[in-house]
């Protein structure tokens, strides 16, 4: 897996950045890419990319405020336009719905794929054979809420020397061991997968955060989890002004993924008022003393998980 920011600004785009957009890529886990929030440009952003519309699989939106959202029906209604045919979920708070169907429906603009939408107060609200997606509410203006994206433990590895004793190569029944089946070989002899399998292999785990204050459900959201994407508006010195506005300084998404366990953070959504990276570099510094694994997000940029 990996994530891809095409928005990392909070409130407004600027000249540097836009606003919020993350892509989870997951070309080899399912083929896919799920998007989180959709600000206003991110059409644009994908043009940039080497992302593809075309595998857009699902939109996680964590609130109902214009720079995660804008962007929205110019995205969708442009998606076939580039070869995206395929059925499109769209999950988020209760409201989106009305909001899409009517920008929609007002342009008069025609969707020719599925586009189903899910509104949804928190809990699981996905889950599949490979992944599970869980969401928490935060505490911010308006209800947004945080998204934690859990792979499902993988089969361990087949032992090819243990196997080749038995006559066995790579082939069908490879395939049905790795699934966990058991492998008639004739004269009572069958084999059981669990004695050919290596040790599961943990799936990771991406926690994606709506704009948020400070609140206690951003620790189980983001417990153990490989990479948590927090907001980070504001250096510590503005705390007084985060918290005004419902928003969380650097020093308090360090914080967060400290407690939580995380092996690393990845802030974003930075005020208009740190306009390049040399202004960015003391929130940096402030979330780094706290919990050393820390990045800020920079637009156009890979980063593995």
């Amino acid at each position: 897996m990996e994530l891809y920011f095409l928005g990392t600004n909070a409130g407004v785009p600027s000249l540097q950045r836009n606003v919020t957009a993350v892509a989870l890529r997951m070309l080899e886990e399912r083929r896919s890419i799920w998007l989180f929030d959709c600000g206003e440009g991110t059409q644009h952003q994908f043009l940039k990319s080497p992302l593809k519309l075309s595998k857009l699989e699902k939109i996680f939106i964590t609130h109902l405020h214009g720079d995660h959202l804008f962007g929205l029906p110019g995205l969708l209604s442009s998606r076939a336009y580039q070869g995206g045919t395929t059925p499109l979920t769209l999950y988020g708070p209760p409201g989106v719905r009305k909001y899409v169907e009517t920008s929609l429906e007002l342009s008069q603009s025609r969707i020719n794929y599925e586009l189903s939408i899910i509104e949804h107060e928190g809990g699981i609200i996905f889950e599949d054979d490979t992944f599970i997606v869980e969401s928490a509410l935060l505490e911010h203006r308006i209800d947004s809420y945080g998204y934690r994206v859990m792979e499902k433990d993988r089969p361990g590895s087949l032992d090819p020397n243990k196997l080749a004793v038995h006559g066995l190569k790579p082939g069908p029944l490879f395939g049905k061991l790795k699934r966990g089946e058991s492998v008639d070989l004739g004269d009572g002899l069958v084999l059981h997968a669990q004695d050919f399998l290596g040790a599961p292999k943990r799936g990771k785990i991406v926690t994606i955060l709506g704009d948020t204050r400070p609140t206690a459900h951003v620790v189980p959201l983001s417990a153990g989890a490989d990479v948590v994407v927090h907001e980070a508006t504001f250096l510590h010195e503005l705390a007084t002004t985060a918290h005004e506005y419902y928003h969380s300084t650097a020093r308090q998404a360090a914080e967060a993924a400290k407690e939580a366990g995380a092996k690393k953070l990845i802030m974003t959504h930075f005020s208009s008022r740190y306009k390049d990276e040399e202004q960015l570099q003391p929130l940096l510094s402030e979330a780094c003393q706290i919990f050393p694994n820390t990045i800020l997000a920079a637009e156009h940029e890979l980063v593995q998980v």
